[in-house]
């Protein structure tokens, strides 16, 4: 049986290297290993800053399909919006039903 070594942190928010082209401005959606992240600050290229790794969030959605609270949404970074179709990054499962027109959608990452 494997043994922890030593509790880290509790992982609601993670420090995170922009090793990216770009500055990340505040509240930015961070497509990162597969995954997504929050920008907690404005992060500089080279720079080391907080990003959130769970919790709720509003974001822009795909405005073609309808989402039930549990389905499995993906981030589009091309477009910028969740989406239900299977994606490069995992941004978490739908919180709550939105109706198809609907722009936004609430996610829950982790």
């Amino acid at each position: 049986m494997a043994i922890a070594n030593q509790f880290v942190q509790e992982g609601k928010n993670l420090d995170w290297l922009n090793n990216t082209e770009a500055d990340v401005k505040y509240k930015e959606v961070i497509a990162s290993g597969g995954r997504i992240f929050i920008a907690l600050e404005d992060i500089p290229v080279g720079k080391v800053g907080s990003v959130h790794a769970s919790g709720v969030w509003d974001l822009p959605a795909d405005n073609t399909v309808a989402f039930n609270t549990g389905d499995e949404l993906y981030w589009d970074n091309t477009t910028g919006k969740l989406t239900k179709t299977t994606g490069t990054y995992l941004a978490g499962y739908a919180a709550a039903p939105k109706a198809q027109a609907s722009t936004t959608a609430q996610v829950k990452i982790d």
